[in-house]
């Protein structure tokens, strides 16, 4: 019998968040994942006979797969496997091929946890799509049982490959060692490839087989430390990493100190020479200071959003996107010295990795020294994880009302409240030109707290006091 997809996901707690499906991997069923990508077929790849399948290294991936695969084969579509692969790899694929695809990934977010990402041929669906999914009437088989995963189509990997060692050139990073920290990584070893390929020596590090939720906003303290001992202990110029499914970066300089996401975008936009800069409200507000770019628009957070405000300035020059998780996505062509990197409106960790590390060589400069230029602007973010989305919510709704006790527990030495942005979530400004920002995640049930400031330890006490103080009250 035929449902409304959206009773289903209700049912079981699997639904959209910020980019994609996400649930536990108890509440993702093959009946669930099955009936998602039906809904998919049935409402936004309605008339495209093949779809492109991947996946990210979570142990519960390769089952997903399996049953959103059976649901394509039950409609008569063909399913293109491309295996384990970076996120913005399939994406690229989808493109060059005019296919729409599917990946099995929750992200960085724990291995208890998962999701489904979908892409149209064009990019990432919107959140107009995300509807007609939900909407979508599915019928799910009673004795359900996938067929084993098919054989891999390995040329969607090599493609990604090309795709940067085109354009940036053999050579283009000859002399540097790099540090690559592969932990569970999907693009652990495409990023090794793609960095040999272009001539710099790469160093491996922390490989494990046991998932590892690396959060490039909210770095793990246990990162911070193990990249500045690293950093002692042997010599590069960079490391370098990923999150989950690799559509997020984590870059670090010389000394391990990990970059701030929000100023990877800003030097990659730089070094791409882009004219109009799109990103989230939560971005270093340096995007702005720093006078490069002649236009730049703030959007909600989530890559569905920057998306939307890249198609907005289609056609005003070249268009860039980035997040503060440093995913960074190209709303436009980019020529340089007659190649073309062709627009991938989706987050991508590669392209800020290779843009920044032939900067400094171009440069002859430190990765260190590349944000030297840029305004004296610090941020910081953290999140409380396990509170319900709901407390969160309230509270945001209560702070709103009452700027008082807004400043009272996000900055209480911060002076009066100057400014409030309700774009998504609470961000405020205080009269000493600090921010705090208050805001549940899309895609689990954590409170996200983001900080900016003059001063880099003053961003982070202002992020640490403000979840500590919502803390005591939970």
């Amino acid at each position: 019998m035929n449902t409304p997809l959206h009773h289903l996901a209700d049912a079981h707690n699997a639904r959209f968040g910020t980019s994609g499906v996400r649930g536990l991997v108890a509440d993702l069923t093959d009946a669930v994942c099955y009936a998602y990508a039906q809904a998919f077929l049935r409402s936004v790849a309605a008339a495209s006979p093949r779809i492109v399948v991947g996946h990210d290294l979570r142990p519960s991936s390769p089952r997903i797969a399996a049953a959103c695969i059976q649901a394509m084969r039950d409609a008569g579509r063909e399913a293109v496997f491309v295996g384990a692969l970076p996120t913005p790899a399939l994406a690229y694929y989808c493109a060059l091929h005019g296919a729409p695809g599917i990946v099995v990934t929750g992200s960085h977010i724990p291995f208890d946890r998962n999701g489904i990402k979908f892409y149209r041929a064009d990019g990432e669906i919107d959140k107009a799509d995300e509807q007609a999914i939900l909407d979508a009437e599915v019928a799910v088989p009673e004795a359900l049982s996938p067929a084993p995963l098919p054989a891999v189509d390995a040329a969607a990997l090599e493609a990604y490959v090309a795709r940067y060692t085109h354009f940036f050139g053999t050579g283009a990073l000859a002399g540097m060692r790099v540090a690559l920290y592969e932990h569970s990584s999907v693009a652990r070893d495409v990023l090794r490839t793609v960095f040999e390929r272009l001539g710099a020596e790469v160093l491996s590090l922390g490989r494990t087989d046991t998932f590892v939720p690396i959060d490039t906003e909210a770095v793990r303290a246990e990162d911070i430390a193990q990249a500045r001992a690293w950093a002692q202990a042997h010599r590069f110029d960079a490391i370098v990493s990923t999150d989950g499914d690799a559509d997020r970066p984590l870059i670090g300089d010389e000394t391990g100190t990990w970059l701030r996401g929000d100023v990877v975008g800003i030097l990659c936009a730089q070094y791409l020479r882009a004219d109009v800069v799109v990103t989230p409200v939560s971005s270093n507000t340096a995007v702005e200071k720093c006078g490069a770019f002649r236009r730049v628009m703030r959007t909600r957070i989530g890559s569905p959003y920057v998306i939307a405000g890249m198609d907005a300035h289609r056609g005003a020059g070249r268009v860039v996107g980035y997040e503060a998780n440093g995913g960074f996505l190209l709303g436009s062509d980019v020529e340089r010295a007659r190649v073309v990197l062709q627009a991938l409106p989706t987050r991508d960790s590669l392209l800020p990795m290779l843009a920044l590390l032939a900067m400094a060589r171009t440069k002859g400069c430190r990765v260190s020294q590349l944000a030297d230029a840029l305004p004296r602007r610090f941020t910081a973010s953290d999140r409380i994880q396990n509170v319900p989305t709901e407390f969160s919510r309230a509270l945001i709704a209560r702070l709103q009302q009452a700027p008082a006790e807004a400043a009272a527990l996000m900055a209480p030495d911060a002076g009066d409240v100057t400014a409030v942005d309700t774009t998504d979530g609470l961000r405020t400004s205080f009269a000493t030109g600090e921010i705090v920002h208050l805001r549940p995640s899309g895609n689990a049930p954590e409170l996200r707290c983001y900080a900016e400031a003059d001063d880099e330890s003053r961003a982070r006490a202002l992020c640490d006091a403000c979840l500590a103080c919502i803390v005591s009250v939970l």
